[in-house]
């Protein structure tokens, strides 16, 4: 029996997600997926100065909704909403406080107006993501996460790039069941209007 790494199996669980189940999927995101609103008072990306969430983060001309605390129950979130989330809140924030990326966080990130441009800023972040985990080695991912992980600081590295491989996973899902919905539900729009 070999001795097994860690850390490349780590990477490669999120990797093979992205390689095989992920990024293809997210291949010609249109700007009317990006912003498609299925439900009334969605949360989404938007021109500042035209949300109306009790907050507007952003620091560009664009602007993510959000409210602290999250109301109960949240509103729905839209394809830009969530690649907003994944790009800053599971990413970049990440990539900042342990690969050197420059600091940002959902006030100062400057988000994407169109799809291209979303998944250009996602495509960024997840290869800063990977290459920060892989410059871990093995020791690393047993040191503790410090302080930018809060109540966590003491977890191991490694907890968190599980964690991280979570959320990806489970929010870029999202995103490819709500480009399926749009595309049925524009499908049947037109069909029932013919």
């Amino acid at each position: 029996m070999t001795d097994q790494t860690w850390n490349p199996l780590l990477r490669d669980q999120l990797a093979w997600h992205w390689d095989n189940q992920l990024r293809d999927r997210l291949g010609g995101l249109t700007d009317d997926e990006y912003f498609w609103e299925p439900t009334p008072g969605c949360w989404n990306v938007r021109p500042r100065g035209t949300g109306t969430a009790p907050v507007q983060a952003g620091a560009g001309a664009m602007t993510i909704d959000f409210a602290m605390p999250m109301p109960d129950p949240p509103p729905f979130t839209t394809i830009a909403w969530r690649l907003g989330h994944v790009i800053v809140g599971v990413l970049a924030v990440r990539n900042a406080a342990h690969f050197g990326r420059a600091p940002t966080d959902y006030q100062s990130f400057e988000y994407a107006a169109t799809a291209t441009e979303a998944l250009a800023q996602l495509d960024t972040e997840y290869a800063a993501w990977q290459a920060g985990v892989e410059s871990l080695g093995e020791t690393g991912l047993a040191r503790p996460c410090g302080a930018a992980e809060g109540p966590y600081a003491e977890r191991p590295l490694a907890e968190l790039v599980l964690h991280i491989n979570r959320e990806m996973i489970h929010h870029l899902a999202e995103v490819c069941l709500l480009r399926d919905l749009h595309l049925h539900t524009r499908q049947q729009t037109r069909q029932e209007a013919s």
